[in-house]
């Protein structure tokens, strides 16, 4: 144990060395470019009052769920937003999760078998990976974003084939060609599993909706601490799939379920998110005069989510120092996180942020570049 504790430490040392040592802080004060709050959910007050009114006719909703869905903490709360949520996005059924680890895990540790591959694009969340190391299946990475890439891949494969994509990539802040990757999906009899964790509220309900792929797609996932500003994540999928994650995904049985309130805030954000969609077209005009800034960037054109590459951990630092005592909060992304040279500043744009803090943002980043 002493021997371990000697190699815990100096794993630490040696990210405190290189600048790269993660703490746990308490939220910071200051103007908001780094968190995934892009319509600005978690801090409205409209949407405090509603959810509010919603405990206050109803208490019960605070109350512990007292065991997992399949024992004693399945709800009817539970069972109609779910309903309500697969109606929505033109599934036939949709599964709750706690969260969107939670929901990967469950997916990909569970439906490929020892006799399946799964092909997962180099930038997928960490989650899949790790998801990925419970199954027995065989995993392999196609290039980022490369449908040529993913093909020659399919081509060489025995056996069943499950692809893993994201909507749009939160380290990259560019859309996957979910289109063309379908098709590639079909044409090989392989299944597409989408994570829509940063176009879900930004774009609709997500690029799947967006361009009608639900027939092309054996899962998507869904999550709810972003743009909605709550908490967890839904499966979409057929009948088929939610009963074999029911029976068989260890993620899912094995975990108490969310109180209630977890899932009527879903079902008021979803409510809230249909009657405010000016707050995504607002987002969209900040990110066109981000854009207008003519800063260099790997990510898309109407992306919430703007990297900006800084290929030195050490001036990485010093840029988010700088920007940090002029009161904006940002996210510095470190290698090994991201291949050494392609350290980057996330910046994450919202509906609420003013053109003049845009300006200047930019303004300090183009100084320091």
């Amino acid at each position: 144990m002493l021997s371990s504790i000697f190699h815990f430490q100096e794993s630490l040392d040696k990210r405190k060395e290189e600048g790269t040592l993660r703490r746990l802080r308490i939220q910071s004060y200051g103007i908001d470019f780094y968190s995934n709050d892009y319509l600005g959910f978690a801090k409205s007050k409209e949407l405090q009052q509603l959810l509010l009114q919603k405990v206050t006719d109803n208490p019960q909703l605070l109350s512990g769920s007292t065991g997992s869905r399949l024992i004693s903490g399945n709800s009817d709360i539970a069972v109609s937003v779910e309903k309500d949520i697969a109606q929505k996005h033109q599934f036939e059924s949709a599964l709750l999760f706690p969260s969107g680890y939670n929901a990967n895990l469950a997916l990909f540790s569970t439906l490929p078998s020892r006799h399946d591959t799964v092909i997962v694009d180099e930038q997928i969340h960490r989650s899949v990976h790790d998801a990925c190391k419970l199954s027995n299946a065989k995993k392999l990475k196609f290039k980022h974003n490369d449908p040529e890439d993913l093909e020659n891949i399919l081509k060489r494969q025995e056996g069943h084939c499950y692809i893993a994509v994201e909507s749009l990539y939160s380290m990259e802040g560019d859309f996957a060609p979910i289109q063309e990757i379908a098709s590639i999906a079909m044409k090989y009899k392989a299944s597409l599993i989408v994570d829509e964790a940063h176009t879900f509220g930004v774009f609709g309900y997500g690029l799947i909706e967006k361009y009608q792929l639900q027939n092309q797609i054996s899962a998507a996932v869904i999550t709810y601490g972003k743009a909605l500003g709550a908490h967890g994540a839904t499966i979409l999928c057929n009948e088929t799939v939610k009963s074999y994650l029911v029976n068989f995904a260890s993620p899912f049985i094995y975990t108490t379920s969310a109180q209630d309130f977890q899932w009527m805030s879903i079902k008021t954000g979803y409510e809230f998110l249909d009657q405010n969609h000016g707050l995504a077209e607002k987002l969209q005009n900040n990110i066109k005069v981000f854009r207008s800034r003519n800063l260099q960037s790997p990510s898309a054109e109407t992306s919430p989510i703007q990297a900006i590459l800084i290929p030195d951990n050490r001036r990485l630092k010093a840029l988010q120092n700088i920007l940090s005592e002029e009161g904006f909060l940002t996210y510095a992304i470190y290698s090994p996180t991201v291949k050494e040279g392609s350290e980057r500043l996330r910046i994450c744009l919202h509906s609420f942020n003013t053109e003049k803090e845009i300006v200047k943002l930019t303004g300090i980043i183009k100084e320091f570049i």
